[in-house]
Formats: structure tokens, C-alpha cells, sequence
């Protein structure tokens, strides 16, 4: 079976692929952003056609009106600055073209590949030393399919070429018969065309590449079944260890609750999503501590303790998310919140039936509290 086989049958799933973009693997086709790159300086060129004529002309014409006017021969002295005044010039012409060829290839390749930085593809290999393996590779059928793209976009541009030019032979043949004016626009008008028409084919060619490669990219990356199993494996491994990590510190803080809330003085709460036990002893604490907190369900299971044992519930809102957010248990409660849990203690003590034998005495240590707080 394919699967006892190891063969890879399965389609790569998003971590591979994530892992193969990390190291530099990506589906793309340098042969559209060329075309791409084609296209954009045909159309410079049509743009700045007038330009780059008036340029050439106005060189031309300044060289060649220079040397009429000296009456003597290129001297070897003067080559050197001719020469860089002509590169110059061509520098000057050139470089828009180039610009927008360069941009639109760069825009082409982050269009397909997105912003990617990575040096494991230029890492070096011992392994692409080797001659043998080189040839395998050159030969193999990635080689192959790049040698036949090649072939192919030959011999499309020929054909091309040899269709236009067949049917503009009329206009061709017709040349020597024409000024040098009319000459330069059919020969402009015909390289324009022909320009345009390879653009075309070059651009068909490239979007059909970029198919080729996404396919062969993710053909590549194919997984063996036992592979997806394994992985899966592995992600659901890291869930079940968050799942039972958080159990576990559900079951701590449960037991906690369990343990502390029967022996609270006061659970203050609000309606349902946080409950804070608070308990006060004045010969042992210098104020109420939170003994127990909870949110929602652990808050609900807290309210069923008090009721069970016949702790009291004092509902206080703002008071029980204050408590919540910023006591931790077991410590005491901040001074800023002396006087609102003192008022809550001697609310309960007056009306806790459990608590009234108990009462003077807490009711002193919160009142003494309540005295601390307001001296600060």
C-alpha cells in the first residue's frame, strides 16, 4: 500500500509549507517577472519615445556640428572625453527605461512571493559540488521542464516575429523607396509591434510558468500519510499538555476554594462573575485578607460553598472586582480598601446570627482598621 510504501500521496499541509517558506522555498516564475519586466520597458519607451528622440538628435547633432566646425580628425586626446560624453548621455537615456524595467520586475516578485528574508538558500552545500548530483539536477525533470520552457518561448517569439514581419513585408520592401523620415516610422512602427506582440506571448507564457511552479512547489512538499499523522500528532500533543496543564491549575485553584471559603468571614462578590473570601482575625492579622478568589464558574461554585455553610454573601461590585484584580490570595487587602471592607465586616457581624458572639471583638480590629486607613 502506498502508505506501508512511504510513498507521498498526501497534500502538504500549512505547516510544511510555513516551514518551507521559512527556509526560502517558494513558488515563483522568473520568467514572468522578465516578461513583466518587458512589458514595462515597451511601454516606457512608447512614453518617452518623443524624449529619448529628441535626446538622441540633439547628441548626434551637437557631436557631429562640433567636429564640422574644428575641420579636423578624431585625435586620440580628445577619444577619451568623447567617449564618456557619449556614455554619459546613453547613461542619461537609459536610465529611465531601466528604472521602470527594475521596479515592475521587483513588484512582480513580491507579488508572488510576498516580503521574504531568508539565507538558507545561500547557505553553502558541499553537496552542489558535486558534478554528479549537478548533473541529475540539470537533467532531472526540472531541468528538462525548464529546457523545454525555453525551447518553447524560441521558438513562440519566432513565429511571432515571422508572422508580423510576413504580413509588413509590403511596408518593408517598400523602404528603400521612402525618405529617411518615413523610413525611421515604419521601422519604429514595426519594432513597436513586434515589441508588443512578444510582450503578449512572453506574458502567456510566464503566468502559465507561475501554474507550473505553485503546482510543482506544492508537489514537492507532499507528505507521506504516516508524515500528516505524525504532525498532527504533535499539534494535538502540544493542545492535550496546554488542556491538562490548565485542568490542573483549575483542580488547584477548585480545591483552594473548596478549603478556604467555609472559613471565610464574608464572600464580597458581585452578581456573577467575580467572588473574594475575605476573613479577619485582629489578634493574628493587621487587616482582612483574601483567603479565596474566583471568576465565573470557580465564582459560582464559591457562592454555593458560603451558602452551604452558611457564610454570608455581601454583593459589592465595584469593591469585589477591586479585591479581585488587585489582591492576590493569602495576602492582605491594599489600605485604600480598609474602609469599605471594614463597613462590610460590621454589616455582617451585626446581622450574622454564626458571628454575633464573635463580633465585638472584630468589629474593634475593623474599626481600628477603618482608623489606620483614615490616619494615612
Amino acid at each position: 500500500m502506498p502508505e506501508d510504501m512511504g510513498e507521498r500521496t498526501e497534500e502538504p499541509t500549512s505547516r510544511k509549507l510555513a516551514d518551507a517558506r521559512e527556509k526560502g522555498q517558494t513558488a515563483k516564475s522568473t520568467d514572468l517577472s522578465a516578461a513583466l519586466g518587458l512589458a514595462a520597458g515597451t511601454a516606457a519607451i512608447v512614453l518617452l519615445g518623443g524624449w529619448l528622440a529628441d535626446q538622441a538628435l540633439s547628441f548626434t547633432h551637437g557631436t557631429l556640428s562640433g567636429y564640422a566646425a574644428a575641420d579636423d580628425p578624431i585625435l586620440a586626446a580628445s577619444a577619451g572625453g568623447s567617449f564618456r560624453h557619449a556614455m554619459t548621455y546613453a547613461g542619461i537615456m537609459v536610465a529611465p527605461l531601466m528604472a521602470i524595467a527594475l521596479v515592475v520586475a521587483l513588484a512582480s516578485q513580491l507579488s508572488q512571493t510576498g516580503i521574504l528574508f531568508s539565507t538558507k538558500p545561500i547557505e553553502p552545500k558541499l553537496d552542489r559540488l558535486d558534478p554528479i548530483k549537478g548533473l541529475g539536477r540539470v537533467l532531472g525533470p526540472a531541468g528538462l521542464v525548464k529546457g523545454l520552457m525555453s525551447i518553447l518561448k524560441a521558438t513562440a517569439a519566432c513565429i511571432v516575429a515571422g508572422v508580423i514581419l510576413w504580413h509588413r513585408f509590403p511596408a518593408i520592401s517598400a523602404l528603400p523607396r521612402l525618405g529617411l523620415r518615413a523610413s525611421l516610422g515604419v521601422i519604429g512602427g514595426l519594432a513597436l509591434e513586434l515589441a508588443i506582440a512578444l510582450c503578449v506571448v512572453l506574458l502567456i507564457l510566464g503566468v502559465a510558468d507561475l501554474l507550473f511552479q505553485r503546482w510543482k512547489h506544492k508537489r514537492d512538499l507532499r507528505m507521506t500519510k504516516s508524515e500528516v499523522k505524525d504532525e498532527r500528532r504533535n499539534m494535538e500533543g502540544d493542545m492535550d499538555v496546554k488542556r491538562r496543564r490548565h485542568e490542573m491549575y483549575r483542580k488547584i485553584a477548585m480545591n483552594q476554594i473548596q478549603g478556604a471559603t467555609p472559613n471565610a468571614d464574608v464572600v464580597i462578590a458581585n452578581p456573577t462573575h467575580f467572588a473574594v473570601a475575605i476573613r479577619y482575625d485582629a489578634d493574628e492579622m493587621n487587616a482582612p485578607r483574601v483567603i479565596a478568589k474566583g471568576a465565573d464558574l470557580l465564582a459560582l461554585q464559591m457562592r454555593r460553598l458560603a451558602k452551604e455553610n452558611r457564610v454570608p454573601i455581601v454583593e459589592r461590585p465595584k469593591l469585589a472586582r477591586a479585591l479581585f484584580w488587585g489582591t492576590e490570595v493569602g495576602h492582605e487587602i491594599a489600605p485604600e480598601h480598609y474602609e469599605a471592607v471594614a463597613e462590610v465586616l460590621a454589616f455582617v457581624y451585626r446581622v450574622d446570627e454564626r458571628a454575633r458572639d464573635r463580633a465585638p471583638r472584630r468589629a474593634r480590629g475593623a474599626a481600628a482598621s477603618t482608623v489606620g486607613s483614615n490616619a494615612a
